[in-house]
């Protein structure tokens, strides 16, 4: 069993705790903090958490605490996670791993440098849906792959979400917030990625914020906010992807996987579960039936997969061998654009085994 200590206790936070205390039986909360105390002090209270913590710092200093989970703002994670590793603490990050390709670098230097384990999310790769889509084409479901396609299209989250200036700040944008779980889906179904090319714009330099909390607010955009980009992968299949704060309507598939024999429609990546479609020329479009668990939404499962794994000494599915292939690629594309070429990756990834479908719910 691995302790969690919670930095960050802001929007997403609630499934993580509501997850940790009454799903996955490998970890448990120790302690929480936030620069917003009422904030911790409401977690602490509702979910039955035995420490309060005045900051990060008295949080890493506990030795009771095995794991942190990072769930700060993206331009946070980087120094969080740093002061973590520094203090012997295990690290589970929000994505992205860093608001930057150096960050990213940095933190697994130092992460190799202590001995500790540093990855995070996203963890829907880990549900039903794109277990279930993995296992189709492992099995040769729609032949040899050849190609992919990858949508993430809307018109940012001004309109509902209670903070929206940091999604069009430094580490924000469509690719770093929502890339990472069409990226992390694409790799774990297709493997590493060997080179990209890319192209971004920023149609909206300014943009109002219409969500109750900053009603009628200016933002001034700092980052991309459309991405085209193509992806090499190591097989020799090729993808798309956009990924677009820009766009007020489409009528695009999320993900498809292009193969010899047939193609495969693949769920939400940012879900856990969904639909996955099989389409073959002697049969159409076939809906199968999901064959692993944690169709719901089960964030943690990847925090409860890496405790479990440093528990059994075993290399976490979702460590940074993962998170920061996935960083290069997302920073990458702006990086190719800017240099009006292909970007050779300097990371390489290779899928770990897949999930195992006998265990019992909330035991990785």
């Amino acid at each position: 069993m691995k302790k969690i200590g919670i930095v960050g206790v802001g929007c997403i936070s609630g499934i993580y705790l509501e997850n940790i205390t009454k799903r996955f039986r490998d970890i448990e909360i120790i302690g929480v903090c936030d620069l917003i105390r009422e904030r911790a002090e409401n977690a602490v209270k509702n979910y039955n958490i035995p420490k309060l913590y005045e900051d990060m710092h008295e949080l890493f200093a506990d030795p009771e605490v095995d794991i942190v989970l990072n769930i700060t703002r993206p331009y946070e994670h980087y120094e969080v996670s740093r002061a973590a590793l520094l203090a012997g603490k295990h690290v589970y990050s929000e994505k992205p791993l860093g608001a930057s390709w150096e960050e990213g670098k940095a933190l697994v230097e130092l992460a190799k440098e202590k001995g500790l384990w540093i990855g995070g999310a996203p963890d829907t790769f880990l549900g039903a849906g794109i277990q279930t889509c993995r296992k189709l084409i492992d099995e040769g479901a729609i032949g040899d792959v050849v190609g992919a396609t990858a949508f993430m299209t809307g018109h940012g989250p001004e309109s509902w979400h209670p903070d929206p200036e940091f999604f069009y700040k430094y580490g924000g944008g469509p690719m770093m917030d929502m890339g990472p779980y069409y990226i992390t889906a694409l790799i774990n179904l297709l493997g590493g990625v060997k080179r990209i090319g890319g192209m971004t714009s920023i149609p909206f330099p300014k943009r109002e914020a219409t969500c109750k909390e900053h009603y009628g607010e200016i933002i001034d955009v700092e980052v991309p906010t459309s991405y085209y980009g193509v992806l090499e992968f190591e097989s020799g299949a090729v993808a798309s992807i956009l990924t677009s704060f820009d766009i007020w309507g489409a009528h695009l598939p999320i993900i498809e996987i292009y193969g010899s024999k047939g193609t495969l429609r693949v769920p939400d990546p940012n879900c856990f579960g969904g639909p996955v479609i099989l389409h073959t020329p002697e049969n159409g479009d076939t809906e199968i039936s999901l064959a692993f668990d944690y169709p719901e939404n089960s964030r943690a499962l990847g925090l409860a997969e890496m405790a479990a794994s440093i528990e059994q000494g075993r290399t976490p599915r979702e460590s940074w061998m993962q998170t920061l292939h996935v960083l290069e690629i997302l920073t990458g594309f702006e990086r190719a654009a800017k240099s009006g070429g292909y970007l050779e990756l300097e990371t390489s990834f290779e899928r770990r085994e897949p999930m195992r479908a006998d265990l019992p719910h909330g035991v990785l």
